[in-house]
């Protein structure tokens, strides 16, 4: 049943980003749909039927644009810095502490930090995260982890917790 539920988010997911529902499509995206599901199903999460259910679909359909709009602000920032005569930045690798529970959780936290320009997580060990930051603007756990990490976790939480 696990790797059934995982073949259909995968399928859709590859649905929603082709856009198309050529027979040519459809068939690529069975194929790599099922490949990703052999290989990697095992991995995702131990309780799959989670995901079906309608207010973490909701909490999931909330937290994108709100990835989004982080992502946004960042683009913006590291352009600036680039863009800047003087090239202001200060990078530095800084230890946050997460409230997320699940490893998949975990995961889904450090991919949106790296897909944040300007800050990429380079470990995660229990509960911490190091982040290679381009402005540090704290070394304090607490704070580094209230403007890194907390406009994420409020979402994840709802969705993976």
């Amino acid at each position: 049943m696990r790797y059934i539920i995982y073949f259909i988010i995968a399928f859709c997911l590859w649905l929603l980003l082709t856009l198309s529902v050529n027979l040519d499509h459809v068939v690529v995206g069975v194929i790599v749909a099922l490949l990703g599901t052999v290989v990697f199903g095992g991995y995702f999460t131990k309780k799959p039927m989670k995901f079906l259910q309608l207010h973490r679909l909701f909490w999931i359909i909330v937290y994108i644009p709100v990835f989004i709009w982080y992502m946004l602000r960042a683009n913006i920032d590291v352009a600036y810095r680039v863009l800047h005569p003087e090239r202001p930045i200060k990078p530095g690798i800084v230890k946050i502490k997460t409230s997320l529970k699940s490893d998949i959780a975990k995961v889904f936290l450090a991919n949106s930090i790296t897909l944040t320009p300007g800050t990429m997580t380079c470990e995660i060990e229990d509960e911490y995260l190091y982040i290679h930051w381009i402005w540090v603007q704290t070394s304090a756990m607490d704070k580094a982890s209230k403007i890194i990490a907390s406009p994420f976790e409020k979402y994840l939480r709802r969705i993976f917790e």
